[in-house]
């Protein structure tokens, strides 16, 4: 945490031991909380599995979700966006009450079907608790309680996936584009870690990606050009999609603002036009997760990584489904869908390119995202933590290369700009 210029080496030692201590308590709370919300989405999931007509359900779902926020939410309601302008301009904090808004707003929102992720809910419960410790540690300063925002934000990511590393990375890069905070690098790490030994020790197992990969394949791919270079062509691809993804989201939010004045009416259409989508495509595999189905015949993430998984326009319609219910005002996380979307997108690719299926599928989950969200780095090493490090280099080439290409916008209405990334900034003289 910060130095004051007058601490004695004794004091300071004993402030960073405290300070220490803090952060650890704070990512092992977080890490609690994402073991119940984990647990918690599975026994939801599992009931809307079971009892299909839940899905007639979700435009009151819907209405609940709406009429909690605007009784209770005020500056809760801005979720994510909120995050980020505490980090950039530290005020008041994060209330107490966005944890367990996001945490039942979710829950209903999948019970229900609506196509939503889990790192919103994770992150923002993250947040919360880490101001609300903030908030109780008397003398800290507002760049502390910053510092410790990023730690809890750090510990809902780790928590919520089981990659510690990638949680403390996704915190320091996530603020502002094209930039890495080290200032809080030490307290994400902490956090992240305890948050994920947390969530371990209450007995939760994470979607275990490293298994989906061909028992010939768990060591990595032999290195070519020819294959680095399909890498790179689907890692372009990637930042498209993701770029599409970002607009679409961003523009189906506004719509829903401008076409309906009340903001608790809006997730009832939402609700109505999952419904609609749902028999437009005859197809329930667009909803919820999506890493997993009762059917075994369902799209899923873990379908992608398999001949025939996936459909040409399975990633499009996972677009859509999450855009129109996160859009609407429904609550959850992007991660997810966007995990979906990558591996369904780079089975596709697969085809198309001629290389293997497993590879591009792992390849689109991790680089889809990283265009999305504008972090490269975090997303390369959680694909090392999901996947093992065979393919660094593949992930690596595909994240950076969907960063470059998707533009200098992304999910986080809220992200700061940082460095500008138009292509001539890497290669002079190509067009921006």
């Amino acid at each position: 945490m910060a130095q004051r210029e007058t601490d004695a080496p004794g004091s300071l030692t004993g402030d960073l031991v405290r300070s220490a201590l803090v952060v650890i308590a704070v990512g092992a709370a977080v890490g609690s909380a994402c073991a119940f919300f984990l647990w918690s989405l599975e026994r939801v999931t599992g009931l809307r599995w079971e009892h299909p007509w839940l899905l007639d359900a979700l435009p009151l779902a819907g209405l609940v979700v709406g009429a909690l926020y605007q009784a209770f939410g005020a500056r809760a309601e801005a979720g994510n966006d909120l995050l980020m302008d505490e980090i950039h301009e530290p005020g008041a904090g994060i209330p107490k009450r966005m944890a367990p808004l996001v945490l039942l707003g979710t829950l209903l929102t999948h019970l229900c079907g609506g196509s939503a992720g889990r790192e919103g809910t994770a992150v923002q419960m993250g947040g919360s608790i880490a101001s609300f410790a903030a908030r109780r540690v008397a003398g800290w300063s507002r760049l502390e309680a910053r510092t410790l925002l990023l730690a809890g934000i750090a510990a809902g990511f780790g928590g919520v996936f089981g990659t510690p590393l990638a949680g403390a990375l996704f915190a320091m890069e996530v603020p502002a584009i094209g930039a890495l905070s080290w200032a809080g690098a030490v307290p994400c790490l902490l956090a992240s870690v305890a948050a994920d030994l947390a969530c371990s020790a209450w007995g939760i197992r994470h979607t275990p990606y490293r298994a989906l990969l061909g028992a010939a394949e768990e060591g990595g791919h032999a290195f070519s050009w020819t294959l680095l270079a399909k890498i790179a062509l689907a890692g372009v691809a990637c930042g498209l999609a993701s770029r599409g993804f970002s607009a679409l989201a961003h523009g189906l939010q506004r719509a829903f603002r401008a076409a309906i004045r009340w903001p608790w009416l809006r997730p009832v259409a939402g609700g109505l036009a999952v419904i609609a989508l749902v028999a437009l495509v005859g197809s329930r595999d667009f909803l919820g997760l999506g890493v997993s189905a009762p059917d075994p015949g369902a799209v899923t993430i873990e379908s992608a990584f398999r001949e025939g998984g996936a459909h040409a326009w399975s990633w499009l319609w996972k677009m859509l489904f999450t855009a129109v219910t996160l859009g609407s005002g429904f609550k959850g996380g992007e991660v997810t869908p966007l995990f979906y979307i990558g591996a369904t997108f780079g089975h596709v690719l697969a085809g198309l390119l001629a290389a293997p299926v497993t590879l591009l599928a792992a390849t689109g989950l991790v680089a889809v995202f990283a265009g999305a969200t504008n972090t490269p780095l975090a997303c390369t090493l959680m694909a090392v933590e999901l996947f093992g490090p065979g393919d660094t280099l593949f992930f690596a080439t595909a994240c950076l290369l969907a960063y470059v290409c998707s533009g200098h916008s992304g999910i986080y209405a809220r992200q700061r700009g940082g460095a500008r990334k138009p292509l001539r900034r890497f290669w002079p003289g190509a067009a921006p």
